[in-house]
């Protein structure tokens, strides 16, 4: 006899639930229908700047190396490219093969993600990098984000 109950219970629940939900929508078609024309215009112009300053955003992600997955050939030239962006993932490597996979799925997640740069490091050829940030293990990855102050390693 308890289950009868707690089903009605959970009946109850899911209709008040369902309720709110279409209040909720029905208010935002209600405010959505009570939109004019100056409105719906300061909207689209709204929409129109946010695109272009998303369109801003991406060109200088390209210009820095985002959308691609490249080697930082020396320590001075990572910090520059640290500096630069705001999210980087660089993978430290050496030439073996379990690099070599983290390379083929780091060249595909460059290319999805543009507002991260990717790129990789050789660990063996960046001694103080590597005992900077206690790297034992390769490959590993750095996740790197808003690195603002110079010497912040």
């Amino acid at each position: 006899m308890a289950n009868p109950n707690v089903q009605d219970i959970i009946e109850q629940q899911v209709l008040t639930v369902a309720k709110a939900v279409e209040d909720k929508i029905d208010d935002e078609i209600a405010a959505l229908d009570r939109l004019d024309l100056e409105d719906i215009e300061a909207l689209r112009e709204r929409r129109l700047q946010q695109m272009k300053k998303m369109a801003e955003k991406r060109s200088r992600w390209i210009s820095l190396g985002h959308g691609e997955y490249t080697e930082i050939p020396s320590e001075k030239d990572f910090f520059s490219a640290v500096k630069a962006s705001d999210r980087v993932v660089c993978h430290f490597y050496r030439d073996n093969w379990p690099c070599k996979v983290m390379d083929k799925h780091m060249s595909i997640l460059a290319k999805q993600h543009v507002e991260t740069r990717f790129a990789k490091i050789h660990a063996e050829k960046s001694p103080f990098l590597a005992e900077k940030l206690k790297i034992l293990v390769l490959p590993t990855l750095a996740l790197i984000k808003n690195l603002l102050c110079p010497g912040g390693i």
